[in-house]
Order: C-alpha cells, then structure tokens, then sequence
C-alpha cells in the first residue's frame, strides 16, 4: 500500500493522458459552458467579455496585506506599517468588485463547486511565492453548524488543489472554529475583531501538523483581516514558525484593513 507525503492512503490517478480523453469525451455529450453562465465556451472558463471585466491584482504591491500600489513607494503600505499583523505576507488574486464578486457568491452560496478550479488557478498565480516557501496549506475553517448547513467549505475547496499542484501537505481538519461567530458583515474592522477573538484554535493533538512549518492560510475574500488574522494567531500558538495568507480577492482600499 502506498501512502502520499501526508500519510494518507494512496489511490490510483488516471494519467494526464486519460484525464484529457474523458475530458473530451465529456465535452462532445456535454458542450462546455462558461463559468460565468453566458454562454458556450470554446474551452471551459469565463467568456471573454467576463475576463475583461476581472481586475487581476499585479505589482507592485504590498508585501503584508497584498494592496496594489498605483506606484511602487516600498515594500508595506502605511496600514502594515503603523500596525503590522499576525500573519507574515499576503497576497490576493483579483480586487473584490461588481466582477468578482458574482463569482465569489456563486461558489460561497450556491454550489458552484465547479469554481474552485479556476478561483484555485488564480490563486496560484498570485500567491506564487508564497506557495514556493510554505510547508502547508490551511484553509479557514468554517463552524461545524455551518459547514453542516452548506455542506462544502469554500476555502477548503480552493486549498485542496493548491496543495495538490504545488506538493506541499493539505490541513483541512488542523485548525478549528471552535466557537459559532455572527456574519462580519456590516461589521467595522474591531467589531469584526471582537467577533472572532478566540474562535479559532489547533486542538493539543493536530499540534504537531503545524509545529516548526510555515503555513499558508486561504480563504476566499479579504476585508479587515480580522479573521485572517485570529487564524494566524491560533497557528503561531500552536508552533507554526510563520503563516501567510493568500485569498481570492481582496477589497480596494488598503486603509480598511487598519481600522
């Protein structure tokens, strides 16, 4: 019996080769759609109109919280500067507006699974660097009621095939919500710190999973950082040697995340 780098049970993976055949046959019985429901594909994704809409998050910008800078005046933007955070580095893929934002909760909400490979792929791209330095992927865990009512965790979803594509260990179960929040939403930056001070930790047992590793927390959306960083203090507690954070989207302004 085989076991994968994590301990787990291997199972036999069809080839490259084979996954492409039932690919195409698929297509041929089931025309690809766009991911963006607007029509036929000519390869499974977003339409083009929808592409061009996406605003992808490229340098420079900023090493702590991944805020895009119009020009390049340093390394950390005055948020990370005046009150740095618990997590090391951040780094988001595209900023959360009207175009990503439809995306993001239809595969929150509405179980558009089929999302998470091409969000994953975004993903990946931003966060290259941080993935070629960590040790794991962790993704923010969701409350068991929670996660009982939607039934897949989002994050989880995105995490999975990052850790799969860049050969490090996924963590899905190490880090817990071990205490039932509110929404955030609506909430200011220390409201939403209030709201989730002490709802996340790394039971005794799950420690050594994390102890000495750098580990890469994922998540879908970034906004204050609250939660983001309430994970990374409950990873640091339990022996991590640094956490980054790497999300979907982010909102705009870099100044929210200092409130």
């Amino acid at each position: 019996m085989k076991l994968d780098h994590d301990g787990n049970r291997a199972f036999w993976k069809p080839g490259p080769g084979a996954r492409a055949a039932a690919r195409g046959l698929l297509d041929l019985v089931f025309p690809p759609q766009t991911l963006d429901q607007s029509g036929r594909a000519q390869s499974s994704g977003l339409s083009a109109e929808a592409w061009t809409k996406v605003a992808f998050i490229a340098e420079p910008l900023c090493d702590g919280c991944g805020a895009p800078f119009e020009y390049d005046p340093g390394e950390r933007c005055a948020a990370c500067l005046a009150r740095p955070r618990a997590f090391a580095r951040a780094r988001a893929a595209v900023l959360y507006d009207d175009a990503s934002r439809d995306l993001i909760l239809q595969f929150k909400h509405a179980d558009r699974t089929d999302l998470a490979r091409l969000l994953s792929g975004w993903v990946s791209r931003a966060a290259d660097d941080l993935l070629a330095e960590a040790d794991a992927v962790a993704p923010v865990p969701l409350h068991r009621s929670r996660l009982l009512a939607r039934r897949y965790n989002q994050a989880a979803e995105i995490a999975r095939p990052l850790a799969r594509r860049h050969g490090l260990s996924f963590l899905p179960d190490t880090l817990v919500r071990s205490k039932r929040t509110e929404s955030q939403a609506g909430k200011s930056g220390s409201g939403r710190r209030r709201n989730v001070a002490g709802a996340f930790a790394v039971p005794p047992g799950r420690r050594r999973r994390v102890e000495g590793r750098r580990i890469l927390l994922i998540d879908d959306v970034l906004t204050t950082g609250a939660t983001a960083e309430a994970c990374a203090r409950a990873l640091l507690a339990a022996g991590a040697s640094a956490v980054d954070l790497a999300v979907v989207a982010r909102v705009r302004e870099a100044a929210s995340l200092a409130i």
